[in-house]
């Protein structure tokens, strides 16, 4: 573990200043294709972001050229000394990796960003789209890697993208294995933006110190709302929302924010 209690991983880069936790996938001469030492990583490193203190924001980037190319599928499948895992080793693995992973993107009471460059395919671009905000470079490479594999999608490609694009352009993405640049992603509503590449890393650093300098709580418990909305009844969701907003206006914000509205400021909110 780091000082701060974030796990030390091979492929995984972890760095916290002034709020914004920024995690670096770090294996570029693979295209920062993930590994299970790097699943497991990210699981632990966004478990203790949510708790905390410190965390206001989390951003997600890659080292090099590349956001991350996916689950590295050839290193997964290439014949070690030990026996063949036995049937069904998939279906009980997922659901502690990849299918826990993204889950945690959504729910995490955090923001969290993405930065993406190159390839962004199969969980690299599931991180992306789970994640609060996407900014790309125009020129990136958004794809659907797995038909053309011939196997089927996981972490949450199906669920993900007919939320995200509409059912139609989803069969495209996971049927067809239609690629989309970085600008046709934005367009079609699958990221947050898209920029040039210079203005990739500005961009992300202006978003994420707007976030980190935010009433981190009722961010928090907005982006909650947002991801359980999704599968609630609206009885059950206005609930929710009953629930959140009890807590967030008994939070130090809400005083800060209510305060600044009187006097005629801006709020200075620390995220308490």
């Amino acid at each position: 573990m780091t000082a701060g209690g974030y796990p030390d991983a091979a492929g995984i880069g972890i760095d916290l200043e002034h709020g914004i936790l920024r995690v670096t996938l770090d294996r570029p001469q693979r295209r920062n294709a993930l590994t299970d030492v790097m699943v497991a990583a990210l699981i632990s490193t966004l478990e203790r972001a949510g708790q905390d203190e410190a965390v206001r924001a989390v951003v997600l980037s890659g080292s090099g050229d590349h956001f991350c190319s996916g689950f590295d599928i050839v290193e997964r499948n290439t014949p070690g000394d030990g026996p063949r895992p036995r049937v069904g080793s998939i279906q009980r693995r997922l659901p502690a990796q990849a299918h826990r992973l993204i889950p945690l993107v959504m729910a995490t009471q955090v923001p969290v960003i993405c930065a993406v460059r190159g390839w962004c395919a199969g969980i690299g671009l599931h991180l992306a789209v789970a994640a609060d905000f996407a900014v790309v470079a125009d020129d990136a490479r958004m794809w659907e890697p797995f038909t053309a594999r011939g196997f089927t999608p996981d972490s949450g490609a199906t669920w993900l993208m007919p939320r995200r694009v509409g059912e139609v352009r989803a069969r495209e993405l996971l049927l067809l294995g239609r690629a989309l640049s970085g600008r046709e992603a934005a367009e079609w509503g699958l990221v947050h933006r898209a920029v040039p590449p210079g203005e990739l890393a500005e961009a992300c650093d202006e978003l994420a110190l707007q976030l980190a300098s935010g009433p981190t709580v009722a961010l928090g418990l907005v982006k909650l709302l947002l991801h359980r909305g999704a599968t609630s009844p609206l009885d059950a969701h206005l609930g929710d929302e009953a629930y959140a907003m009890e807590l967030s206006s008994r939070s130090h914000d809400f005083r800060e924010g209510l305060a600044a509205f009187k006097e005629k400021r801006p709020p200075h909110f620390e995220g308490r």
